[in-house]
């Protein structure tokens, strides 16, 4: 590995310099002191090489943090001093230029402050007992794999007003349940990631829908003759966003059958294996020994983990009606600073869980003190993660990676294909940035105002215009959380290993076939009814069928007795 990470850099390091001989010929004096100044031209096809280097070294070598500081060292050379010297200058302004910006950044802040906050009140309701309490109540219904990854995808549509929240939540609350019942790490992570991001565009009331109608708003102000109000257009969109509703029944329909597929099914078999192998013990599990921990660790009542936690949800929807204005509850929501909201919901969360703990004597206080910091430092690699991700970003929008990928499939734009078209960029550009908030916030201004042109320039009926708008609409907050399922630069991928505790490209990697599995169904979905007049009632009947399809066809429900050596324990026999 260490020599692999060598020829990495080196290879690197010649790809810098082959850049800057490119721009040094012919005329090496006069070009070196023209790009010294300004970097690439912003759009280039140069700007797509940073999450280049950052996604393919972060998948073949399984090394995250090592791929993002090379993306980055990469971008901060496009973007600066464009000689040799800039190669080793570069360095170091990838992190005072480039890394220490991200962590500054409030709305930034406000993000790593609610999770280590998160990661502190979990520690303190695991070590006073809460969260087994909770174990022992949920148990006496839930005593399946089915029924517990069912009980997770379901968490999911609880906490449905923001995909952060949503995330840290379920994915630290289930954690012990699923690794009791013997559900794999990724397959957990794979429940949590699909439902946040997902239940938070449709729903009625949340902080993504407060930010999507932003974009629209600011995009509507481009088009004088276009009257109706961003939420409405909004509501309008709904039908076209397949790809939130298939992912959804993707999920509770994988959860309800029991079965797996591609890498989930091998992460699976590894589960199984790996009580009698350590090696294959990527999450230690069985090192800890849930079985003899249970006998030692305490056990209290399931309300000292409940209660923090529903001072949470409470705590961020009172904060963002606090936050808001309006006479609505969209307008409040649309208004609010959702940010302010998290943090607010978070630190309360922890004092209740601090209150109830010692007021209990469930804990010392130096025990409690000691669990809550061993809940956040569970936070911290994930969170270097989170921040590299973040600096990568800003490098993208910097280098114009979204201007160079519009620009390759400007050019195929046609009213009708206009739909699938921006679907599939929107994936592409959150793929590559990693932020699907950005990529709503980069893409709906170009794609609303483009859509509303060309279908006057091409003479299309109001209605037909309006129909593509709704239809782009739901394109890019749908392709932006497609992109963002599949990247292992994505924040909210990201966020869903940490809550999980699984290891990231794992995640990444047993995610992807599913997501693509969906995303496929889901352009498909688009061709058909806006290039091909398919009504909607006959897509979402036929993308279920081909979903069930694909599930029961290629899905299986391993035994884990075939992978427990002769005479001694299976893991778990439990498959129903």
């Amino acid at each position: 590995m260490k020599r692999k990470a060598l020829f990495v850099i080196a290879g690197l390091f010649s790809v810098l310099l082959l850049i800057n001989f490119g721009y040094a010929s012919p005329d090496a004096a006069q070009a070196a002191e023209e790009t010294a100044k300004t970097g690439i031209e912003s759009g280039s096809w140069f700007s797509i090489l940073p999450p280049l280097v950052a996604i393919g070294i972060a998948l073949i070598f399984r090394q995250v943090l090592f791929a993002l500081f090379l993306g980055i060292w990469c971008g901060a050379f496009l973007a600066g001093d464009l000689s040799f010297g800039g190669i080793f200058t570069s360095f170091f302004t990838a992190l005072d230029g480039y890394i220490v910006p991200a962590t500054a950044d409030e709305s930034h802040m406000s993000i790593i402050i609610f999770t280590i906050l998160i990661g502190g009140m979990v520690g303190i309701i695991t070590d006073n007992g809460g969260t087994r309490g909770v174990i022992e109540r949920i148990t006496k219904y839930v005593r399946t794999k089915v029924r517990g990854q069912l009980m997770t995808s379901l968490m999911g549509f609880v906490v449905f007003f923001d995909d952060y929240a949503n995330t840290m939540v379920v994915g630290s609350t289930m954690r012990p349940l699923t690794d009791k019942l013997r559900i794999s790490r990724a397959k957990l992570a794979y429940l949590v990631d699909a439902t946040a991001a997902p239940v938070a565009t449709i729903a009625l009331v949340s902080t993504w829908i407060g930010a999507m109608v932003g974009f629209i708003a600011d995009a509507s102000e481009k088009m004088p003759n276009f009257t109706e109000s961003a939420y409405a257009v909004f509501l309008s969109s709904l039908p076209y966003n397949f790809y939130a509703f298939f992912t959804l029944l993707f999920v509770i329909l994988i959860a309800w059958s029991g079965r797996d597929f591609s890498t989930m099914l091998k992460a699976r078999i590894n589960l199984y294996k790996a009580k009698h192998n350590p090696e294959l013990d990527t999450y230690n599990l069985w090192k800890d020994k849930i079985e003899d921990d249970e006998k030692t660790k305490k056990v209290s009542h399931w309300s000292n983990a409940v209660i923090p936690i529903i001072a949470l949800v409470v705590g961020t929807v009172g904060g963002l009606f606090l936050t808001g204005e309006g006479s609505s509850v969209q307008a409040i929501i649309e208004s609010a600073d959702s940010y302010k909201a998290l943090l607010w919901g978070s630190l309360i969360s922890v004092t209740v869980a601090i209150i109830m703990t010692l007021s209990r004597k469930l804990l010392e206080v130096d025990e409690m003190l000691e669990g809550m910091m061993e809940g956040m430092h569970t936070m911290f690699d994930g969170l270097l993660i989170l921040v590299l991700a973040w600096a990568l970003s800003a490098l993208t929008v910097e280098l114009g990676t979204a201007d160079y990928l519009m620009s390759v499939f400007g050019e195929t734009l046609n009213p009708y294909w206009l739909p699938a078209i921006v679907f599939i960029l929107s994936a592409l550009t959150a793929f590559a940035t990693g932020s699907s908030w950005g990529t709503m916030g980069i893409l709906m201004p170009l794609v609303v105002p483009l859509a509303w042109e060309i279908g006057n320039n091409t003479g299309l009926d109001y209605a037909i215009t309006a129909e593509i708008i709704y239809a782009s609409v739901s394109s890019v907050l749908a392709g932006s959380v497609w992109g963002d399922h599949c990247s292992p630069i994505s924040d909210t991928t990201i966020l869903s290993s940490i809550a999980t505790q699984c290891d990231h490209v794992e995640h990444v990697n047993t995610q992807l076939p599913y997501a693509m599995i969906v995303g496929t169904i889901s352009i498909v979905s688009l061709i058909a009814i806006m290039v091909l007049g398919v009504p909607a009632w006959v897509i979402y009947p036929a993308g279920v069928a081909v979903i069930v399809a694909i599930i029961f066809q290629f899905g299986k429900t391993p035994n884990p007795e075939e992978y427990t050596p002769k005479g001694k324990e299976a893991a778990n026999t439990t498959l129903d």
